[in-house]
């Protein structure tokens, strides 16, 4: 007689983007949670050199993140990050504070590189949030504070991916879910899919034109 199948454990990376200027493609830091079966247990993170054309660093977005033009003048560009971030999440799914605005960055900065997006499956905290507390905003330092994760550096890549994560796992324990997908169908939030079908190119122009807003 078959056994009874384990429930699939609570795995996932959550991740985060900041950007120099307003177009998807240009990636500047990333921070990067690696959760497993609840639990944090790897993280890291990096500066990027925005690729050519999408290099400019906004007074706006600076002031939001702190970062400049000169710290990431010896960072690798995104061509040489991808396979670092993409060695990091494995075969993971991504979550993310506002997944639509960190999931156009990974398509827009291929895009911009010629690199074929690399396909992952996500899950949005901006959303689980909604269906999880009652607040005044969802903005990520509000519903990380319902989360019980206070006092992090709103805007630093890695402590905003942390707090993301906290979000996600107090989310499951809250629905009773055992998994990210379990998590998805108790809340109603779909899980998303990204991943380009064909090397694309883009330029500036049409990169920026529908540009990401970080509401996180």
């Amino acid at each position: 007689m078959r056994g009874r199948l384990e429930p699939m454990p609570l795995d996932f990376t959550a991740i985060d983007f900041e950007t120099a200027n307003n177009s998807s493609a240009s990636a500047c830091s990333v921070g990067l949670v690696k959760v497993r079966d609840g639990v944090v247990v790897d993280t890291a993170s990096w500066l990027i050199r925005p690729p050519a054309g999408h290099d400019s660093f906004s007074v706006w977005n600076t002031r939001i993140h702190g970062i400049v033009e000169d710290d990431v003048a010896d960072a690798d560009g995104w061509a040489d990050q991808l396979p670092r971030l993409m060695a990091f999440a494995g075969d993971d799914h991504l979550v993310a504070h506002n997944a639509r605005f960190d999931m156009g960055v990974i398509q827009g900065a291929c895009k911009a590189t010629a690199l074929i997006a690399p396909p992952y499956s996500y899950l949005c905290s901006l959303q689980v949030a909604r269906r999880t507390y009652t607040l005044d905003s969802y903005r990520l330092p509000v519903a990380a504070r319902a989360a019980g994760f206070e006092d992090f550096s709103h805007h630093e890549a890695l402590a905003d991916a942390r707090a993301c994560a906290a979000i996600v796992v107090h989310a499951a324990d809250r629905h009773g879910a055992a998994s990210l997908a379990d998590l998805a169908e108790a809340s109603g939030v779909g899980m998303g899919r990204i991943g380009a079908p064909r090397m694309q190119t883009v330029t500036q122009a049409s990169a920026a034109a529908t540009p990401p807003i970080d509401w996180a």
